[in-house]
């Protein structure tokens, strides 16, 4: 796929998201996907493949939220790597905001995600949410 057919599939998913619907990153993910969190903190490492991401990461992690919206503001793709800059507007279910801002690092092959590596406000994770159950 072309670099701007990566770029629609990211815009579609985010749109989504934006209203509320979390499921067509899900969808999107190939087999194999993995989920990476760089650095050196308590979330650091990487999750792989798709089923332990869903259930292991996301699953966990949604359930801690009351509501959760995520924009993209930019999106910008070159080959199949897809830069998306987003931010959060959420509350957990014990009231805390999270707003957080991202930059996630997309690959894309054949149409579906196989990677991506997650730059947030690592504090913040820190401070509001629980940590999932690493794999």
């Amino acid at each position: 796929m072309s670099a701007e057919a990566n770029k629609k599939l990211l815009r579609g998913i985010f749109e989504e998201m934006a209203r509320g619907n979390t499921r067509p990153m899900g969808d999107a993910m190939a087999d194999d996907f993995r989920w990476v969190f760089p650095g050196n903190w308590s979330w650091a490492g990487t999750w792989e493949p798709k089923k332990t991401v869903l259930e292991g990461l996301l699953r966990p992690l949604m359930a801690q939220f009351a509501e959760y919206r995520s924009e993209a503001h930019h999106i910008l793709a070159e080959g199949d790597r897809v830069i998306v800059q987003a931010r959060a507007d959420a509350v957990t279910h014990r009231g805390d905001r999270y707003d957080q801002n991202y930059c996630f690092i997309y690959r894309v092959a054949e149409g579906r995600l196989t990677e991506v590596i997650e730059y947030c406000d690592t504090a913040l994770v820190e401070r509001v949410l629980d940590h999932p159950t690493q794999n």
